[in-house]
């Protein structure tokens, strides 16, 4: 079957199987050489393929299997995901597939005692998250991928050996008729939490591994539910357990039950162990007539955990090949595809010749960075989930009990902090605020850049990060009207700094005030963001020998 059919087709995209094709690479001597190849084409690697090919750079990509994942996997995709989905032009599609949702609901034995909106203010374009099944997440990242002559999608093409050397790496790579060598300067690995490449290199990822168990069960049903996130600390349909439900595309249901260490994962996932759980938590909450079938199920453990180090030599390793986190919080595939976003123009720069390799270093010490932020706020969501000693599960009972009437206690209830993207504030690619610039607001050096409804400055409206996601390069973000003094004088610095930036002006006016307040912004203020739309720096009046500063600054240039 042609696996690059478009959804006219209707594509089961669980049931799709790629074509194994033989390619000249296997009968070249010696090894055909290639800039980036990519190992694994998950979420996380199939996005950093995207990335390179829309910067140009040609990538080969390997994956071992010809098929996308099965069951739903990872479901929750945060805003910041989708922003840059946007920008690798399927976004659209995932959030019109997906279910948006931002409330969520906790509930203590049969009493709700929290409610959050994690999208509190308005002014944004995306939901706080959608839940999408990952094979769709997968099957439109392939299909874009189809869409980019520089990327090259090889299934069944198994890596098996590695070897480095000042030069580059050449990977052994066994396919169905047989071995070949691939040599490429630079390779990422985005093999998952198995990953091969990372036994290759005889490293190990290290952490806590967690005593507990739990059963996904994917249920089809037709039951009218709100769209919100709902969790529940030891309900009577559960009892002595935690249980999470959401909603996931196509009329499917996601539920999580917390089975204990003891648990039989055999047994669990047969249906005549879920029929019960799940026929229970419908009885209720409302719902005893509801029929449902049983799509997928599974049973996991979970560790939270790392590598020492995300680059060895010539291998970059990027996603759960590199860090994995507890389900809570929705960290995974999130932190994966943001490794994805940090890596892909870092490497477009060193293979184009724009930046030294000692760029890449940055890409291990900030990811590095944003690991250690989700391991540790995943642990203490799982803490907090599965208490391991009498102690703290009376500690856990107590306060969801004081949320009931106590606003101070919901602050210290955590079932899963949800993913945000991680603020590289030590990141030695920021330049620091200059003296007496005196800027406010969450815009610091290291932000992910916030969208913002504004005005357009050739005209019309839009949506800000829209409109930085049209340029893969550097950004110059400049606040004000062209014929207001200080903004004049900022846009004439940017041009006599002559880099290839570019300039995207945001009006003043009502239309973009919403913008100016994010920013903090004053007519001239200008912020430099790089490739990945994270603020590199910001000023009030830049002069032209700042702006350049800042830039060979953060292409590690300095």
């Amino acid at each position: 079957m042609n696996a690059l059919a478009t959804e006219a087709a209707q594509v089961d995209y669980q049931s799709l199987r790629f074509d194994y094709r033989r390619h000249p690479d296997q009968d070249a001597a010696p090894p055909a050489r290639h800039p980036v190849v990519v190992v694994g084409a998950g979420p996380v690697g199939l996005a950093l393929a995207i990335d390179l090919a829309l910067r140009q750079v040609p990538v080969v990509l390997l994956d071992n299997d010809n098929t996308l994942s099965t069951g739903s996997r990872a479901i929750c995709f945060a805003k910041r995901t989708l922003e840059v989905f946007d920008r690798l032009g399927c976004g659209d599609r995932m959030v019109d597939k997906g279910v948006s949702w931002n409330i969520g609901k906790v509930y203590f034995h049969d009493e709700q005692v929290y409610r959050f909106d994690l999208l509190p203010e308005p002014g944004h374009e995306r939901p706080a998250f959608i839940n999408l099944q990952q094979y769709y997440v997968e099957g439109y990242l392939a299909e874009r991928a189809a869409q980019l002559p520089l990327i090259d999608i090889r299934w069944n093409n198994k890596v098996t050996g590695i070897a480095q050397d000042a030069e580059g790496a050449t990977l052994t790579v066994e396919t169905p008729e047989g071995e070949y060598r691939l040599a490429a300067d630079y390779v990422s690995a985005c093999d998952g939490s198995r990953s091969n490449l990372r036994q290759l290199l005889g490293q190990e990822s290290k952490g806590r591994v967690f005593r507990d168990r739990f059963l996904i069960a994917d249920i089809t049903m037709d039951a009218q539910l709100p769209t919100e996130r709902r969790f529940w600390f030891d309900p009577p349909f559960h009892p002595g357990q935690s249980v999470l439900l959401h909603k996931q595309a196509d009329g499917m249901w996601r539920i999580d039950f917390q089975l204990g260490w003891e648990a039989d994962p055999v047994e669990e996932r047969k249906p005549e162990r879920i029929v019960p759980r799940v026929r229970a938590l419908l009885d209720s909450i409302g719902h005893a007539g509801v029929q449902f079938e049983i799509g997928w199920a599974s049973v996991y453990t979970f560790a939270c955990q790392r590598m020492d180090s995300f680059r060895h030599g010539r291998v970059l390793f990027a996603g759960d090949s590199a860090h994995g986190v507890s389900p809570f919080g929705a960290r995974g595939a999130n932190s994966g595809v943001q490794d994805a976003d940090n890596l892909a123009w870092k490497l477009a720069a060193v293979v184009r010749g724009e930046a030294p390799d000692a760029l890449l270093d940055s890409y291990a010490g900030e990811r590095e960075y944003a690991a250690d932020e989700n391991i540790r706020n995943s642990t203490r969501a799982t803490d907090f989930i599965t208490p391991k000693s009498e102690v703290s599960r009376l500690f856990r009972d107590a306060v969801l009990a004081l949320t009931r009437r106590h606003a101070f206690a919901r602050t210290l209830v955590n079932s899963g902090r949800l993913s945000v993207p991680s603020v590289l504030r030590g990141s030695p690619l920021n330049t620091p605020d200059a003296h007496g610039d005196g800027f406010a607001g969450a815009m610091v050096p290291g932000a992910a850049a916030a969208d913002a409804p504004v005005a357009l400055a050739e005209g019309g409206s839009g949506w800000l990060l829209r409109e930085l996601g049209r340029a893969h390069g550097f950004t110059a973000l400049v606040f004000g009207d062209a014929d207001d003094a200080a903004v004049a004088q900022s846009l004439r610095a940017i041009e006599a700094a002559a880099l290839p930036l570019r300039t995207v002006r945001v009006p003043a006016g009502a239309a973009s005030e919403l913008a100016v307040r994010r920013y903090d912004a004053r007519p001239g203020t200008v912020y430099l963001l790089r490739p990945d739309q994270h603020v590199s720096a910001r000023w009030r009046a830049p002069s032209p020998a700042q702006i350049r500063a800042a830039f060979d600054r953060a292409l590690a240039r300095a």
